[in-house]
């Protein structure tokens, strides 16, 4: 059943509003006009009735701001109301271009400062709210999943705290480890993939494509990326390889047990077109030197596909990688903050999120199921299949 037409049989759980904070301007945006424009086209009989009150409606976007006091200090002010409303507060904790101000000194904002600004408006609905909802592109502390000696569990003590606070919901993408959803197990939380965006903007860019085993292969960077990339190559029907990454455990570096190789796990991958597909890119250090591994065995072209591009370093390692035809395209998401300066480069594709994440608000708050949005095989069968046709008349 078409996406629309489900829609029409359903009650909203309750009036929609969005909240996307400060960090989480530009996206908010976007979904919100996605928003506006289907609801505006959608035909309902019962759009007149009490229970879609508030269903139509210039912006979908509820007014909520966190300012700061001149020690640093802040609070969450809610502007709008937010009574009986099935709320989605939107935040990117990875948005470091905000800045406050702390006796006179400019801070960054850190993803600690962004999630306690999200607490702040959790608790500035006061639990006048129908429902909350928490979209997280990049999950706060989601590299901080696992204890290995004694550690902080950070991950699995902020959802329960977001769940203990009345938070319903928890939307995040490609979550460094679901497993954390074991700490709130009787709460939602939905790790999205963006399997089907990488393919649909990788076939938008680049013209000459051979999707087959005998032509591309997707590589997993490491084991513990075994199961997106799994999943890659199975909905394409290509060949998968793996690097495992050879550890020094005797000394720490920059908090972290340094690489002394990547080992790769696979077939031959001379003369083929490689996917690197993996959750983030934070140094890239490691993107590079799978990168620079697999030229070695004589691939083809190499395209990075990542969720998150954090480039924690900068930009100058791919700008020379790319240069010296290590990497030929990287692809990641605008779920976190992209600097102009990273749209600028000629080795970057922009994979534009904002739909995908209006479907997904949308399909909630209408109580219906996102199973089809979560494993949308046939419409990546059906990108493949149109971009065979257009390119190669087959």
């Amino acid at each position: 059943m078409p996406r629309d037409e489900r829609h029409t049989e359903t009650i909203p759980y309750g009036t929609l509003g969005i909240i996307p904070l400060a960090s989480c301007t530009e996206m908010g945006k976007k979904v919100d006009e996605y928003l506006v424009k289907w609801r505006e086209q959608r035909q309902n009989e019962n759009t007149s009735t009490l229970n879609f009150a508030g269903y139509k409606r210039d912006s979908y976007i509820v007014n909520a701001k966190t300012p700061r006091f001149g020690s640093g200090e802040g609070k969450g002010v809610l502007v709008d109301s937010v009574r009986g409303h099935d709320l989605y507060i939107m935040l990117d904790v990875c948005n470091y271009s905000l800045e406050y101000t702390v006796c006179g000194f400019k801070n960054h904002m850190s993803p600690d400062d962004h999630y306690a600004d999200l607490k702040r408006v959790i608790a500035a609905a006061g639990g006048k709210a129908r429902r909350i909802n928490v979209i997280m592109p990049f999950l706060y502390e989601s590299r901080q999943h696992k204890r290995t000696g004694r550690e902080s569990l950070d991950c699995a003590l902020m959802l329960q705290e977001l769940t203990d606070m009345g938070v319903e919901n928890i939307i995040t993408f490609d979550a460094h480890d679901p497993r954390v959803h074991n700490a709130i197990p009787l709460k939602g939380f939905e790790s999205v993939s963006c399997t089907y965006q990488f393919i649909k903007y990788l076939l938008l860019n680049v013209d000459d494509l051979h999707i087959d085993s005998e032509h591309m292969m997707v590589i997993s960077p490491d084991e513990g990326g075994m199961g997106r990339a799994v999943y890659f190559a199975n909905v394409l029907g290509l060949d998968m390889g793996m690097f495992y990454k050879r550890r020094d455990y005797t000394r720490i570096v920059n908090g972290r047990n340094p690489i002394v190789a990547h080992e790769f796990l696979g077939t031959n991958v001379e003369g083929k077109d490689v996917i690197i597909i993996d959750d983030m890119i934070s140094s890239g250090e490691s993107m590079i030197d799978v990168a620079s591994e697999l030229k070695k065995r004589g691939a083809s072209r190499v395209f990075c596909a990542t969720t998150f591009g954090l480039f924690t370093n900068g930009f100058k390692k791919f700008d020379e990688a790319y240069e010296n035809g290590i990497i030929d395209r990287i692809l990641t998401t605008n779920l976190v903050y992209q600097p102009s300066e990273l749209l600028s480069k000629p080795w970057y594709i922009n994979v534009d999120m904002s739909k995908y994440m209006a479907l997904l608000i949308d399909t909630l708050n209408h109580d219906s199921s996102i199973s089809n949005l979560l494993s949308p095989v046939e419409r990546i069968q059906q990108r493949v299949k149109e971009y065979n046709e257009l390119h190669y008349g087959k």
